[in-house]
């Protein structure tokens, strides 16, 4: 053989294994997208599940409070229960925090946690003159 046939088999063989690389190298992150992708989607159902929890539970018969005595917030933690209100005999406030599964508290509800249990809380009037 040739020089220069030598030098097309060469160039052949690393164009070849170049195009078998980025294939591999496609399949491979195509699995990691695609690992990631439900990932999200497992995330976002549980996110979703949550929230319908966080509306029905009031509802539900084993429910501690009374759904009228429950006020929802959504921000910082998701219910103020005044437990007792609607019969007139207000027992106790309660900033109710409602969880599934393996969840955990973010940083903004702890520190709401802490300032409640340290009863660190207020109650005050704010009038203004139109």
């Amino acid at each position: 053989m040739q020089h220069y046939q030598w030098y097309l088999i060469v160039a052949c063989a690393a164009i070849l294994a170049a195009l078998l690389g980025f294939l591999v190298g496609r399949l491979v992150r195509s699995g990691e997208i695609s690992a990631q992708r439900k990932d999200a989607i497992k995330r976002s159902n549980a996110v979703i599940l949550g929230a319908v929890y966080e509306k029905v539970l009031p509802f539900m018969p084993d429910f501690p409070y009374s759904p009228k005595d429950m006020v929802f917030i959504g921000k910082g933690f998701d219910y103020l229960v005044l437990d007792g209100l609607a019969e007139g005999n207000l027992r106790k406030i309660v900033f109710l925090e409602v969880k599934s599964g393996s969840s955990r508290l973010n940083a903004n509800e702890k520190m709401i946690a802490a300032v409640v249990n340290d009863k660190a809380i207020e109650f005050k009037e704010y009038r203004f003159n139109p």
